[in-house]
């Protein structure tokens, strides 16, 4: 746990600070990122749902939500597949085996990790996993009452990160934070082909491309060194010119779309504590933050209203935690 908030501490912070896991106090807010602006009024509601083990290394990393308003969660370090039901249940649905060197290879992070997560309308869950080794690093399919499968080998030299399908082209693309791509792949697995390895998606220090979605004609991917949202259109299948959506969004992790455009996105801003809305211009507003007790949220996903947003307690070593507030008309 130690290695995990001193490595992501000096990512978004600069500043390496630890703080140990058995710390009871609640970090204090810190200020919007510039250019941001407190809202004028918060959510109708929001409220912490679950509050996750943080010893058991329970901290969410990525979020897919079910019908019925289950969250299907990866939990980072503890290498885990969970789903939460909505009367705050958390069943562990997979846990993937160690690697043999306990996963100080894997890169920059220098832990195990269960991160991206797909779910189908038949139930079955897609998510990676990244542990410095070859033999298990990947792309794995889990089936419900299964065990999960690896069905794409994914490069052990790097981090892979953010998971979307493409339901069209039955196609999954996913970001690489470390290699600083997008790859593709097919929804039966098999060979995986870099889709994307453009400057905007690389790394500065830390890590580079990590969340990612797949909208109308385009790939949206988030660079969380860079702080950028941005927009790859897909003409063909193949890349076109990357857009820079938004800019200055210190930390950007994972993010949702409101509606059925993409005239307006939901992200989260790790290290800040921050979730953001963020206009067709690429204009950002505070939605939520600290005071909410957010504490570094990796990821949100939108059911109806209902936003959901996980905490994973990366560098605060307070309360992994998933939160649910509910969006204000427009």
């Amino acid at each position: 746990m130690m290695t995990i908030a001193v490595a992501l501490a000096a990512a978004v912070t600069g500043v390496v600070t630890v703080v140990p896991p058995s710390a009871t106090k609640a970090a204090t807010a810190p200020a919007p990122p510039a250019g941001l602006a407190r809202p004028s009024a918060p959510p109708a509601s929001s409220r912490i749902a679950v509050h996750f083990d943080l010893a058991k290394g329970q901290l969410p990393e990525n979020i897919a939500v079910g019908p019925d308003g289950t969250a299907y969660v990866t939990f980072a370090a503890a290498r885990q597949v969970a789903a939460v039901t909505p009367s705050g249940g958390t069943r562990i649905l997979a846990t993937l085996p160690a690697p043999a060197d306990g996963g100080v290879n894997t890169p920059v992070l220098k832990f195990a990790l269960t991160t991206g997560i797909v779910r189908m309308a038949d139930g079955t869950l897609y998510f990676l996993y990244a542990s410095g080794d070859a033999a298990s690093t990947g792309l794995y399919r889990l089936r419900p009452g299964s065990v999960p499968q690896r069905i794409a080998a994914l490069p052990a030299g790097g981090l892979p990160n953010g998971l979307a399908f493409d339901a069209v082209a039955k196609r999954f693309y996913l970001t690489d934070s470390v290699l600083g791509t997008i790859s593709t792949v097919a929804l039966g697995g098999g060979r995986v082909e870099v889709w994307s390895s453009a400057p905007e998606l690389a790394a500065a220090g830390f890590l580079g491309a990590n969340g990612i979605k797949v909208r109308a004609d385009a790939v949206w991917a988030t660079n969380l060194d860079q702080g950028t949202l941005l927009r790859i259109p897909s003409r063909h299948g193949r890349p076109g010119p990357v857009q820079v959506v938004a800019t200055g969004l210190v930390g950007i992790d994972d993010f949702a779309f409101v509606g059925v455009g993409d005239q307006r996105v939901i992200a989260t801003l790790n290290g800040p504590n921050t979730v953001v809305s963020i206009d067709a211009a690429g204009r950002a507003r505070t939605l939520l933050t600290a005071g909410d007790g957010l504490q570094n949220p990796t990821s949100v996903a939108l059911r109806g209203r209902t936003l959901y947003v996980l905490s994973a307690a990366y560098t605060t070593g307070v309360d992994p935690n998933l939160a649910l507030a509910t969006l204000p008309r427009r």
